[in-house]
């Protein structure tokens, strides 16, 4: 990659980590979001407002009953080096509703992660040196090391959905919204696992 190339996003990085909040302090925005029915960007909409509210109780939900095994505790504690997640998000994205909560779970259970949350929309440049087949897509990790230099990247969800969002989309073009609550479903049965797998499988890599 040219030395530049890597400079600037270097520096998109620093940025995004000097206003990047903690989990505690997203889900107080949540919090706010819902209760004036409003949302996170510039886009008000009546449908983003919506799918925000609808994110703020599937986040409640999951921050309750998530839970990490003592196997998955062990496994986090093998990393060896500490790791900063960096994710770009908006309230109104269902996957990161269903992603953030199982992330702050994950880097609770270890004191080698911490988890810092950015809004996309605030770091469009940040977003296009991290996009995801050509797309903007969110929730969008970027796990940094000690240096803040990147370790790797995932998202926008688990490799499992991703999988059945790809196939639906080479079969039928777009993602309809009866496929969209089924894929809500799969996260609900699926508990966080697919991101606890993935993230693991890559955490222990490095």
């Amino acid at each position: 990659m040219d030395t530049q190339l890597i400079l600037n996003k270097q520096l998109l990085i620093e940025d995004a980590l000097a206003s990047a909040i903690n989990y505690s302090e997203y889900s107080l925005q949540m919090t706010h979001f819902f209760e004036n029915k409003s949302t996170s960007g510039p886009d008000q909409s009546e449908s983003l407002i919506e799918y925000t509210a609808l994110n703020f109780q599937r986040m409640k939900r999951l921050d309750k009953t998530l839970k990490i095994t003592e196997q998955q505790i062990e496994e986090l504690e093998k990393l060896n080096q500490e790791v900063t997640w960096l994710v770009l998000t908006e309230a109104w994205c269902g996957d990161a509703a269903q992603v953030l909560p199982v992330l702050n779970k994950m880097a609770e259970a270890t004191s080698n992660i911490s988890l810092k949350l950015v809004y996309r929309d605030e770091h469009p440049g940040l977003m296009d040196a991290f996009l995801t087949n050509g797309a903007r897509s969110i929730p969008k990790m970027i796990a940094l090391n000690e240096n803040r230099q990147v370790l790797y990247s995932w998202g926008p969800r688990p490799s499992e959905a991703s999988k059945m969002v790809n196939d639906f989309k080479a079969k039928n073009g777009i993602l309809t919204p009866q496929f969209k609550q089924d894929l809500q479903i799969w996260y609900n049965k699926n508990k966080g696992q697919g991101v606890i797998n993935d993230q693991l499988q890559l955490l222990s890599k490095l």
